[in-house]
C-alpha cells in the first residue's frame, strides 16, 4: 500500500490532492449544505488521484469522517491530524487510510524518523510535512514518502493567508530529501496560482478551502486545465 498514494499523485493527470475538510481555521463551515457523499463524488469527477481527509479536531473533523470517506471511494486516502503514535498509525490503517500526516514541527527527529519507519511498516505512506530547511534536512527515508511544503504557519493554527513564495524557495531542500514527490500543501488560492507551482517544479498539490469554497468545481478544474496550457497532463 506505502506506493499507492504517491504513484497515484505522481501519474495523474491532475495532480491536486483534493480535501474533505469541515471548516478552516477561522471556524467557517465549508461543506455549504453539501454532504460528504456529494463531496467525494464531486471530487471524483474532478479527476482527483487521491484524497486528503482532515480528522483534526479544531477542523471540526473526526475519525468517523475518515471512515465515512473510504466507505464511498477507492481512491487513496491521506489521514490529515496531529498524528504523534504508532497507536495513531494502527488507526489510520484500520480506516482506510493509505498515507498519513506526520508533521516536522510538532515531532523530534527522533520521533518522526520512528513513525516514518513504522508507518512504512504498516502500509502507509509518511506524508511528511515540512515549512523550513532545516525540517526538510531532517526527513528520514524521504526517498519513500511524500514531503510538502506547507504554506501556512501551524503556530497560529494556518489562520491567515499561506505564504505561496515558500514552497519553491524550499524546492531544493526538499529535493535533497530523495523524494520523488515533492507538494505544495495550504493556501493555495485559485487554479492559476495551483498551476503556477506545478510549473515550478512541484510534483503535487493538497487543496481544500480553495476547492470547497470554489463557485463551481469544473469551472475551476477548467481554469486550472488551461492555465497548464490547454489540458491535463500536458
Amino acid at each position: 500500500m506505502s506506493a499507492d498514494f504517491a504513484a497515484a499523485l505522481r501519474s495523474a493527470a491532475r495532480p491536486v490532492v483534493m480535501e474533505v475538510k469541515c471548516r478552516d481555521a477561522d471556524g467557517r463551515e465549508l461543506l455549504g449544505g453539501r454532504t460528504v457523499a456529494e463531496v467525494v463524488a464531486a471530487y471524483e469527477a474532478a479527476g482527483a488521484p487521491c484524497v486528503s481527509v482532515v480528522t483534526g479536531r479544531w477542523f471540526g473533523g473526526t475519525e468517523a469522517l475518515l471512515a465515512e470517506v473510504a466507505a464511498l471511494t477507492s481512491l487513496p486516502l491521506l489521514r490529515k491530524d496531529f498524528v504523534t503514535s504508532r497507536g495513531q498509525l494502527r488507526r489510520s490503517r484500520e480506516l482506510g487510510a493509505s498515507s498519513v500526516l506526520l508533521t516536522a514541527r510538532l515531532l523530534a527527529a527522533g520521533t518522526l524518523e520512528r513513525l516514518t519507519e513504522a508507518a512504512l511498516e504498516l502500509g502507509l505512506t509518511p506524508f511528511v510535512e515540512v515549512a523550513d530547511a532545516a525540517e526538510a534536512a531532517a526527513v528520514p527515508h524521504g526517498e519513500s514518502c511524500v514531503v510538502a511544503v506547507n504554506n501556512k504557519d501551524i503556530a497560529t493554527k494556518e489562520r491567515g493567508a499561506g505564504d505561496l513564495t515558500r514552497g519553491p524557495a524550499l524546492l531544493p531542500a526538499v529535493r535533497a530529501t530523495g523524494t520523488g514527490c515533492a507538494v505544495s500543501a495550504s493556501g493555495i488560492d485559485g487554479p492559476r496560482t495551483a498551476a503556477g507551482l506545478l510549473d515550478a517544479g512541484f510534483d503535487g498539490l493538497l487543496i481544500g478551502t480553495g476547492l470547497l469554497t470554489a463557485g463551481s468545481l469544473p469551472e475551476w478544474i477548467a481554469e486550472f486545465d488551461r492555465a497548464r496550457g490547454g489540458g491535463p497532463g500536458r
